[in-house]
């Protein structure tokens, strides 16, 4: 069983801004150490451009370069979102118990712990409907929790969870030194805010 830091993509549409790895549909990159500089740049584009919205109240006048343009949302909004989350796989079968679904965000990765230590229960967007809920000593792990009979479900014990998700964080916190490693080398003059709102966007502590 594997649980992986997912982000949500797109096809990158000729960007130019930075390189990025080619990607032709809709698909999830997982976030962790091995990641390439080109996709490290992808998670940063596609994290970037999550939060490349003009909000009603401008917290300052918007840059009119291209790039400043782009990475404006990300280093000025307060709570920065990237869409994705946790993903549960048996990696034996290729059988996924627990997938992002729409409106979900690796920001709220700490849902699992009120699955662990809080609530007891949460849910991960919608289309698919993933539902994790803590019975006793063990979580059941539901794909489609409202959708058609037959949704793949799993039950663990709460300390093989626990481990899972310190991994997936682990590797979220990895791919985050990896992105200030490649922001001072692609972006030097916005590295150490991109990595600040990078931090933000996914819910950890700055690295040092």
């Amino acid at each position: 069983m594997v649980m992986q830091a997912v982000l949500e993509t797109f096809a990158t549409d000729d960007f130019s801004l930075w390189p990025v790895r080619e990607q032709e549909s809709h698909g999830y990159l997982v976030l962790d150490r091995k990641l390439t500089p080109a996709e490290v740049g992808t998670a940063v584009m596609r994290i970037a451009g999550c939060n490349n919205w003009e909000p009603e109240e401008e917290p300052g006048p918007r840059p009119t370069d291209p790039l400043g343009t782009f990475l404006h949302g990300l280093l000025t909004m307060p709570d920065p979102f990237a869409t994705g989350g946790f993903r549960v796989t048996d990696n034996a079968t290729n059988t996924v118990f627990v997938e992002p679904g729409c409106c979900n965000g690796l920001e709220t990765w700490r849902d699992w712990l009120e699955v662990l230590d809080g609530t007891g229960c949460a849910s991960f967007g919608h289309d698919p409907s993933s539902v994790a809920e803590r019975v006793g000593d063990t979580v059941r792990l539901m794909l489609d929790a409202y959708g058609t009979d037959g949704s793949p479900v799993i039950e663990l014990s709460v300390d093989r969870v626990r481990t899972l998700v310190t991994g997936a964080q682990q590797d979220l916190q990895d791919f985050l030194s990896l992105a200030g490693t490649w922001a001072e080398q692609h972006l030097p003059a916005h590295a150490t805010a991109v990595t600040a709102a990078l931090a933000r966007a996914l819910d950890l502590a700055p690295t040092k």
